[in-house]
């Protein structure tokens, strides 16, 4: 305050004119009036420190004078007062995190800090304390607001993808540090069995998916477990019984001695102890009438007066609608492991084509070889040194994609083994397939082999045209009749056939080799028949030239590569 100002001269003589008046000394009026005060008072110094506080502090706050003098501020409310010292404004501080824990006030309180100075000189900062007095259906009001917005901003940063780390990440860093300081998050594993939440028995055990700590608590302690790494709780620690009932538990201001009982491991108490942890909420995530893990929060003593009941409530809701998220993420994370070593196990090798014909193939994933589709590839060994070359596309991914595709190359085996001209085994997979409604449509190319005549003879149900390669020459995209896709039961394939010339390569492909978003399919075509590939080589060398120059680095589709080549007469 500037020494000049009138109104602090103005104010120093209606003290003394009332000390005067009323017979005493200007100084110990002031300290009659501060004491007896219905407003609580308090002077802290530049450090932080508790100097003066007036009795109507003790009473509203439940802290006595002998409590407080010479203790510092931490935590959130100290980074607060710091900055009223820096810049001069007024601030509210929450009280929770301005007194310690152990406080017995029973109504919301309202503090006020203001910066005091002397002759243009910040000496500290100087604290009203009053009773937080809303109105019972306003405050219910604020409180039911303030919950709403706090779910809906979850609803949009929790589950933005189908992936549980992820999604356990970011429910993990939402909670910190607006509910919490420390939060980790524990979740069956996907190939587990999951129990009802509310079954009881032994404590399973889990796997830590993800955590997340406050910035001001210093240092994240060794003895945590990690993201990654497998925990089991104690048998009557706080997170175990979390567990075997299925409901919230919450452990407020514990003793070390409590605090050792309800930590889930001696590992997790080493780590509260180094925080400085008191108060501990466990919440299991449900999802579907089963529990899938657990949510656990921590306050530390210096910022929380605990978890109240209605942080319970708040954090039991916004588990409810994370878990969802969770649980989704696990079961597709469980469909596409199922469906990918399906897909892996189909085409783990084509048949055996005859001696005189040499094969090399490939089969990418798309993504992060999490999602599969139905892209497959066959041989089938026929009469008189022939060879059935078969390359498919059946539309979707997931389980089911790949269960179609099983399916059809079950009944292409069966159908080639009736030695039939290719166009004509397209007409019978067309047929058997669209008698199943429920079949997914799918592209399908044959190439039947014919060393001993030098003859390649093909057939097209809607697939792109093979690549045949040759020495010296550009790669020529081979005009094949195309007809529709089979399952559609209109027939109408036809066939043609080219010169077979030992040396030369035939390249099947799915589209995912070639085709791009937004991108006409005759520019995705001329991309391949532009490359330069080591024909003579080997055919593995060959498949790795081709997806070097054509496999984008964030595949869309799957992508699936079938060549062949003749092998020369010696």
């Amino acid at each position: 305050m500037d020494p000049a100002d009138p109104e602090r001269h103005v104010a120093e003589g209606l003290l003394d004119a009332a000390a005067t008046e009323l017979g005493v000394d200007g100084a110990e009026l002031l300290a009659a009036v501060t004491d007896q005060a219905p407003t609580g008072l308090a002077l802290l110094d530049r450090r932080l420190r508790w100097c003066y506080l007036n009795p109507a502090l003790a009473q509203l706050t439940g802290h006595p004078e002998a409590q407080l003098l010479g203790s510092t501020v931490h935590g959130r409310a100290a980074e607060t007062l710091r900055r009223v010292l820096s810049d001069g404004r007024a601030r509210t501080v929450a009280a929770n995190s301005l007194l310690p824990p152990r406080g017995s006030w029973q109504r919301p309180l309202a503090v006020l800090a203001r910066r005091l100075e002397l002759n243009g000189r910040a000496l500290g900062v100087v604290l009203a304390v009053t009773t937080a007095d809303l109105a019972p259906d306003r405050h219910d009001l604020e409180h039911a607001r303030a919950r709403l917005t706090l779910l809906d901003a979850a609803a949009e940063r929790i589950g933005t993808t189908l992936d549980i780390g992820t999604t356990c990440t970011e429910l993990a860093e939402f909670t910190v540090p607006r509910l919490a300081d420390l939060a980790t998050i524990d979740v069956l594993p996907p190939d587990a069995a999951v129990r009802d939440s509310g079954s009881g028995g032994s404590v399973p055990r889990l796997r830590r998916t993800a955590m997340a700590q406050a910035p001001q608590l210093s240092g994240t302690p060794t003895e945590l477990a990690r993201p990654g790494e497998s925990i089991r709780y104690r048998s009557g620690s706080a997170a175990a019984r979390c567990l075997t009932t299925g409901k919230p538990v919450a452990a407020n201001q514990l003793s070390p001695e409590e605090l050792a009982t309800a930590a889930a491991d001696p590992a997790t108490l080493a780590a509260y102890r180094a925080l400085g942890v008191d108060s501990l909420l466990e919440v299991p995530l449900t999802a579907r009438g089963q529990l899938i893990g657990m949510l656990s929060l921590a306050r530390t003593a210096d910022t929380s007066a605990g978890f109240l009941d209605d942080d319970v409530v708040l954090v039991e809701d916004l588990a409810g609608r994370a878990a969802l998220s969770i649980d989704n993420a696990r079961r597709y994370t469980r469909s596409q492991g199922i469906a990918l070593e399906l897909q892996r196990a189909l085409l783990a090798e084509p048949g055996s084509p005859h001696p005189n014909l040499e094969l090399a193939s490939r089969y990418l994933p798309s993504g992060t070889s999490s999602v599969v589709g139905g892209d497959w590839y066959e041989t089938v060994r026929l009469p008189f040194g022939r060879t059935l070359l078969v390359m498919g596309d059946v539309m979707g991914h997931g389980v089911e994609a790949a269960v179609d595709m099983s399916s059809y190359r079950s009944m292409l085996r069966y159908v080639a083994s009736m030695d039939l001209p290719p166009h004509r085994i397209l007409r019978q997979l067309d047929t058997l397939i669209s008698e199943n409604e429920s079949s997914r449509p799918a592209t399908c190319l044959l190439a039947l082999a014919d060393p001993a005549r030098q003859r390649w003879t093909l057939s097209s149900a809607g697939h792109l045209p093979p690549a045949l390669l040759g020495e010296d020459r550009p790669i020529e995209l081979l005009d094949v009749p195309t007809g529709p896709p089979l399952g559609t039961g209109l027939g109408g394939y036809e066939q043609t056939s080219r010169e077979l010339r030992p040396g030369q390569v035939l390249l099947l492909y799915t589209d995912g080799l070639v085709e791009r978003r937004g991108e006409d399919i005759d520019t995705s075509l001329a991309r391949l028949a532009a490359l330069r590939l080591p024909v003579g080589g080997e055919l593995d060398e060959l498949l790795d030239a081709t997806l070097h120059g054509l496999a984008p680095q964030a595949a869309e589709d799957d992508i699936a590569l079938l060549a062949a080549r003749a092998r020369v007469r010696s």
